[in-house]
């Protein structure tokens, strides 16, 4: 008898204050607010929130604006509420050519200049490799043209090919090469896809310098270049234009409550660009607006900041709306390299990006299965009468394909709380960096309980007395006891 007492009166206890949690949220939740900040964000004048043109400074003003009004502060080392940004828009030369031995290579066809600026001649080659650190030592390469295999030994996903190339090309340039060509021999990766997706503007962090270092790739499947076919090349590359771009992450921080825990964040974020303004569709509307991605997500970070500041847990709150998401990652990229605070007292990342949905009943989080708070985020989904699944798609690579990804690498715990889907079916993709994306055609109660669910969320994983890791066995659980001591 006496334990059922004891049982009775922790649940007496206990109950009330769960369902108060939720409670609290829907007292406080203004959806007026909410559903305005979405609108606005997905409207027309924002023209589709493309990092390249100007009307991105209204979006990230308004962002700033609401987290001010919310009552979050500026995190000490930023701008104000900004971490500035500078890019470099690089675009395609007009003409672009490159004769090594007998091996002619045409921009578009079987070349591609990434990077740096005009330049025509006949230069020595030098082939190191990979382009490792230690390849480079000892090679006179001042005035001529370093030649290397794309990324690295066990390095060649998208991602990694791009940094690996950036690195080289900084090595290249403080060993006075005039150029770095890349040899792409990936055999996984189509060489028309990756000509259909480059041969066009890219966008990409300046790096001052070595941003005018050209670099450029040639397809090399058969290993063609190599030995004695590596003497010199006669290169004409005409037109080539880079532009520098000024880019804003949006930051705010909540002070936590508890006397030790407050020194460690909960990381809450979402990209806010968009891909602009694309080709008409049959309506002849050519602004993409971008609701579900990712004008949803960033109202959901900006609601909890509303309610954070109000009511703040125990753990300190991280607030982050990342830029040029669509453009590689590289806001989120560029703050994981560039931290305005200890990436190891940042605990968790629970991070928000989207493509649509097709199941109003679920909330579909990548990464789900992968850490130790995942109850936590299944009990915030529950209480509001959803189900969280997990990635139905993974062939899709969603999870390495999102900004929680930067952080996962450095060893943060950090999926990504989407919008309900069952498969990447047409359902999907008929909005899907599409004109027809737009709030006019998203379910508002649906997004409702989604901005709640993930403020309930964030909230139990602040709250929770332990420190989230990830699962025993997940490939970023060594780097994550690296960086967090093994705890």
């Amino acid at each position: 008898m006496k334990k059922i007492t004891v049982f009775l009166f922790i649940g007496l206890v206990c109950s009330p204050a769960l369902f108060a949690q939720k409670e609290d949220i829907e007292k406080r939740f203004s959806s007026k607010e909410a559903i305005s900040q979405f609108t606005y964000l997905a409207s027309d004048a924002l023209m589709g929130r493309d990092p390249i043109r100007p009307e991105m400074k209204l979006a990230y003003t308004f962002i700033a604006q609401e987290l001010e009004k919310a009552g979050a502060k500026p995190l000490p080392g930023g701008n104000g509420f900004f971490q500035d940004i500078l890019f470099n828009l690089s675009s395609p030369p007009s003409k672009g050519r490159v004769q090594i031995s007998s091996k002619s290579f045409v921009q578009g066809q079987n070349l591609l200049v990434l990077d740096g600026h005009s330049f025509s001649g006949n230069f020595g080659l030098v082939d190191i490799g990979f382009g490792s650190a230690e390849e480079f030592v000892g090679k006179d390469l001042k005035g001529k043209i370093v030649v290397t295999n794309v990324g690295a030994p066990n390095k060649f996903s998208p991602n990694q090919l791009f940094s690996e190339g950036r690195a080289k090309a900084v090595r290249a340039q403080e060993a006075g090469a005039v150029a770095l060509i890349e040899r792409f021999n990936v055999p996984s990766v189509p060489w028309k896809l990756v000509s259909g997706f480059l041969n066009r503007s890219q966008m990409g962090v300046d790096m001052g310098e070595v941003s005018n270092l050209p670099y450029l790739w040639v397809e090399d499947f058969k290993n063609e270049l190599t030995g004695t076919n590596l003497n010199t090349a006669q290169v004409a590359v005409e037109g080539k234009v880079s532009t520098k771009i000024d880019g804003k992450n949006v930051l705010a921080w909540i002070e936590g409550t508890d006397f030790q825990l407050k020194n460690e964040y909960i990381l809450l974020s979402a990209h806010y660009d968009h891909v602009g303004v694309g080709a008409p569709d049959a309506e002849g509307d050519s602004i993409y607006n971008g609701a579900r991605d990712n004008a949803v997500g960033t109202v959901a970070v900006l609601n909890a900041a509303r309610y954070f500041a109000k009511n703040p847990p125990k753990r300190s709150i991280l607030l982050a709306l990342w830029t040029a998401e669509e453009k590689g990652l590289l806001g989120s990229a560029y703050f994981a390299n560039n931290p305005l605070v200890p990436l190891k007292q940042v605990v968790y990342n629970l991070n928000i990006d989207n493509a649509g949905y097709n199941d109003t009943s679920i909330i579909t989080v990548i990464g789900l299965g992968r850490t130790s708070a995942d109850f936590l985020i299944n009990e915030a989904v529950a209480d509001f009468g959803l189900i969280a699944k997990a990635d139905p798609s993974p062939e899709q690579g969603l999870y390495d394909r999102s900004d929680n990804v930067n952080f996962a690498r450095k060893g943060i715990p950090a999926p990504s709380f989407t919008l309900g889907f069952t498969a990447f079916d047409d359902e999907i993709n008929k909005y899907y960096h599409k004109a027809g994306d737009e709030v006019e055609s998203f379910d508002l109660n649906y997004a409702q309980l989604y901005w709640k669910s993930y403020i309930l969320a964030a909230q139990k994983i602040a709250n929770w007395s332990q420190k989230p890791q990830w699962t025993a066995g997940d490939k970023y659980e060594e780097v994550s006891k690296k960086m967090y001591g093994g705890n």
